[in-house]
């Protein structure tokens, strides 16, 4: 018999929570392997041990070489898994979540398939940005262009008050290094916080497709969630780093990093996981069911498990 390594799998409720977790971990041009409970990388510059439990998503860049023991290893921890472009711009593919509960994915699913309550949401995304403005009875119209002047106020802002040059968002998907100095630290600054988005979305279950605002994409719901955020956290952060290391060549690393520390500090991940849930009107409790049923258009959910005979009815 094969010889097994590593330690066993933990049981679910051995996993740290989302919410107790290390924010991300971007990777680029390293070999990953495993070595116990811990991912090995290995890179130009050493080694080091990174412990899966305690790291919410691992943003996997260009050149990145990972073992199936290692891959098994982040599955079995709970640990968000995403396939990155370079300077985490794009995002290609992602691993397993977290929450084996489709409770969280049903109600997302159900509020965004009915107009009224598509609506109801979306506005309730907008009023958490204008908590002193009444937004209940504006149209998507009127709030996107609301949404859009907020934002052209926030760059005006932040521009003023670090004196970095601000004229427009420019961003070229495919060549990052085109951009302006506060062009390549806004879009550092955003990806990461698109990646800790992705993470606590598909961590909880909930589909990064099913958008409210945005649609048609694979990742609208991704948009939405991380939208929320933005002004408070990776636009000032963009403008920070810029007006320190605006002639910096490596900008964008220096961008994931102070975005790194902010997420640390001010805890944004445990704010996420309580406005996701309260965004699709989730309470704890029932979001953290693990059960696996029959689904029956009459009788409800039934047994699973349970053989059952001509009738539809269970035997022992």
């Amino acid at each position: 018999m094969a010889k097994k390594f590593g330690a066993k799998k933990p049981e679910l409720n051995e996993l740290s929570r989302i919410s107790d977790r290390i924010s991300f971990l971007y990777l680029e041009h390293a070999k990953l392997n495993r070595q116990d409970s811990a991912i090995q990388v290995t890179d130009s510059r050493g080694i080091v041990l990174i412990p899966t439990a305690i790291i919410s998503v691992l943003m996997l860049g260009p050149g990145v070489d990972v073992s199936h023991r290692a891959m098994e290893l982040m599955g079995d921890s709970g640990m968000a898994v995403i396939w990155v472009g370079e300077q985490g711009v794009r995002q290609y593919a992602h691993g397993r979540s977290l929450n084996h509960s489709s409770a969280l994915l049903e109600k997302q699913a159900k509020l965004v398939s009915n107009t009224r309550s598509r609506v109801a949401v979306a506005r309730q995304m907008y009023q958490m940005r204008f908590p002193d403005d009444d937004v209940s009875d504006l149209t998507m119209q009127e709030l996107r262009g609301k949404e859009g002047a907020r934002v052209r106020r926030i760059y005006r802002e932040q521009s003023l008050e670090t004196k970095v040059p601000w004229t427009r968002r420019e961003y070229n998907p495919d060549n990052f290094e085109s951009s302006t100095p506060i062009n390549k630290a806004l879009t550092a600054a955003h990806q990461a916080l698109y990646g800790l988005s992705y993470s606590v979305i598909v961590a909880l279950g909930v589909s990064a497709g099913l958008g409210f605002v945005h649609t048609g994409h694979d990742l609208a719901f991704v948009y939405d969630f991380a939208d929320l955020y933005k002004a408070e956290v990776s636009i000032p952060v963009a403008f920070e780093v810029t007006a320190k290391y605006g002639d910096s060549d490596d900008i964008g690393s220096m961008t994931r990093l102070a975005m790194r520390d902010v997420f640390a500090e001010t805890k944004l991940v445990v704010r996420m996981v309580k406005d996701l849930k309260s965004i699709l009107r989730m309470e704890e409790a029932d979001a953290t069911v693990n059960v696996l049923n029959l689904w029956d258009d009459k009788l409800g959910m039934q047994k699973f498990g349970v053989q059952y005979n001509e009738l539809g009815d269970g035997m022992e």
